[in-house]
């Protein structure tokens, strides 16, 4: 899917270092033009609006906000700007583009998403949660497959959720009525796509992606528990982050929900939802 970050995400990092791809280094794309020559902070360039970039709101798109919230954990001071997929130097949203000055000789290599999180611990500023270790693994695919699919469905697939779809994906590109038909299309084609690889299946069964999202949330409620934070943590971590990245977006009563399935399920976690509360009074409230 070639227009939004939910199905063009980075490869697992097992397959980042695969033989697929060319040992070869590509000299650093040029940054985007809407870029100041000039920063003394970074940018971030995320799926969101004009006006929501202003206001330096979360994204509508999971895999942004993820990153979005994690480098807000950190404590690292950045700039929001709207971008998308195609305008992006690095193929897929979100990156960063470093801090810079105008005595820097060489223009600053975009840092991908799939090197934000080692951004995020090299520069943070606060604590976050230690290495985990494998053991947060299942939960992870939990996230990646069972949630995830259920989203795509939501959003992409779900009739009722055509219009919201159109407002954040498809309007935004174009005004002819013919070109937004076929974006729609493709949209909705390459959800379709993901969805049936990840369950290995022939046909999509909404009622089983939604069973599988409320095991998933059932799941990540036990193992949240009664703590503050994933698997008894300190500090929240990237895993805070990437769960937070759904809860907020399904919980968002500014995104125009018909095909409120999602919400229901997830409002039956109450941790799960004070949890999602804690990290928006964090990176949100409490920094305004």
């Amino acid at each position: 899917m070639s227009h939004t970050t939910e199905t063009s995400r980075a490869r697992p990092r097992s397959q980042e270092s695969s033989s697929e791809v060319p040992a070869f280094d590509y000299p650093p794309n040029e940054l985007p033009a809407r870029s100041p020559d000039a920063r003394d902070v970074p940018v971030l360039y995320v799926f969101i609006s004009d006006e929501d970039a202003l206001k330096e709101l979360p994204s509508f798109n999971p895999s942004c906000l993820k990153w979005q919230t994690f480098l807000k954990l950190a404590g690292i001071d950045f700039r929001l700007r709207p971008s998308n997929n195609h305008a992006s130097p690095t193929g897929a949203l979100p990156f960063l583009l470093p801090p810079s000055t105008p005595s820097d000789l060489k223009p600053q290599r975009p840092v991908p998403s799939n090197k934000l999180e080692q951004y995020g611990l090299d520069n943070a500023k606060s604590k976050l949660s230690g290495n985990l270790g494998t053991k947060i693994d299942a939960y992870e695919s939990l996230l990646d497959h069972r949630i995830r699919n259920a989203w795509l469905y939501t959003l992409y697939l779900s009739p009722a959720n055509t219009a919201l779809l159109t407002q954040l994906y498809v309007a935004p590109t174009t005004s002819s009525s013919p070109v937004r038909a076929t974006i729609l299309y493709q949209l909705r084609h390459a959800a379709e796509s993901e969805i049936l690889k990840s369950t290995s299946r022939d046909f999509i069964n909404p009622p089983d992606l939604y069973k599988g999202a409320n095991e998933a949330f059932q799941a990540l409620d036990a193992v949240l528990a009664d703590g503050e934070w994933f698997f008894g943590s300190s500090a929240p971590g990237l895993f805070d982050a990437t769960v937070f990245s759904y809860t907020h977006l399904v919980l968002l009563d500014e995104l125009p929900w018909e095909n409120r399935r999602m919400s229901d399920i997830l409002n039956e976690f109450p941790r799960l939802v004070d949890h999602r509360n804690r990290i928006f009074k964090r990176c949100w409230i409490a920094s305004t």
